[in-house]
């Protein structure tokens, strides 16, 4: 319609566009299309979100929103309305839309640098984010734990990464649904303490306490008759490390 009347010379308004506050519909698990990319990408910018912008919310997805949520005092629901909208508006203003240039290219939107001017690689070739990351996974996941069994939660990660059976990337294999326990429960998104990072420079820098294990699992809590089945490799605190 719109085209036909620019063809007949007829002025049309231009359509006002609508910010990512401004959006009326509530974005759930299910839902697909260039709106999910771009709220995949806002948290991404801050850290929430370690996965693919691929516009499509899955469980990943949905865990970041939580986390967003449990950290600006929101309902933790999972589901993006009105309210979360425009926390997350207020709290990426400095987003913009080159963040999504490799989505709509067919990609993942870039990563935003860790402060003004500063490289978006650590001198450990992985992502300050995805270092933040892995320290956030430690510290959900082992916190209280000696810090040996710190050390190897981080270590199994990067056994993960180096493994052709698991994602290879950092945040992919964390995300990775249903690996990790403070994942499902939300500790992922716990500020991480000096323990939790200083254990993820020891693995980085070759500390491997879980003799190159590639899943742990706490024996008193352990429900999956699987995991009982991997050969064990030792016992660190709470933590059995197997293959």
């Amino acid at each position: 319609m719109c085209a036909a009347l620019l063809a007949a010379g007829v002025a049309v308004a231009p359509q006002p566009i609508l910010s990512f506050a401004e959006w009326y519909w509530i974005m759930e698990q299910g839902d697909t299309g260039d709106d999910v990319a771009e709220l995949q990408s806002r948290l991404r910018f801050l850290g929430f979100y370690g996965g693919i912008v691929d516009g499509s919310f899955g469980s990943g997805t949905r865990t970041a929103v939580v986390g967003f949520q449990r950290e600006f005092g929101l309902p933790a629901d999972g589901r993006v309305g009105p309210q979360t909208k425009l926390k997350l508006g207020n709290a990426t203003k400095g987003w913009n839309s080159s963040y999504l240039a490799e989505y709509v290219a067919g990609g993942s939107a870039p990563r935003r640098n860790a402060s003004a001017g500063s490289p978006t690689k650590s001198t450990s070739g992985f992502s300050r984010e995805d270092l933040m990351i892995l320290a956030r996974t430690v510290h959900g996941e082992a916190r209280g734990e000696p810090y040996e069994g710190q050390v190897a939660v981080a270590a199994v990660v990067l056994n993960r990464i180096n493994n052709p059976a698991f994602p290879n990337t950092i945040s992919g294999v964390v995300f990775q649904p249903g690996a990790f326990t403070a994942v499902d429960d939300g500790q992922i998104w716990l500020e991480p303490n000096e323990s939790a990072h200083k254990a993820v420079n020891d693995a980085l820098n070759g500390w491997d306490p879980s003799g190159g294990a590639m899943y742990y699992f706490n024996p008193v809590t352990a429900t999956s008759k699987w995991i009982w089945s991997r050969p064990q490799i030792k016992r660190i605190g709470k933590h059995i490390f197997c293959m």
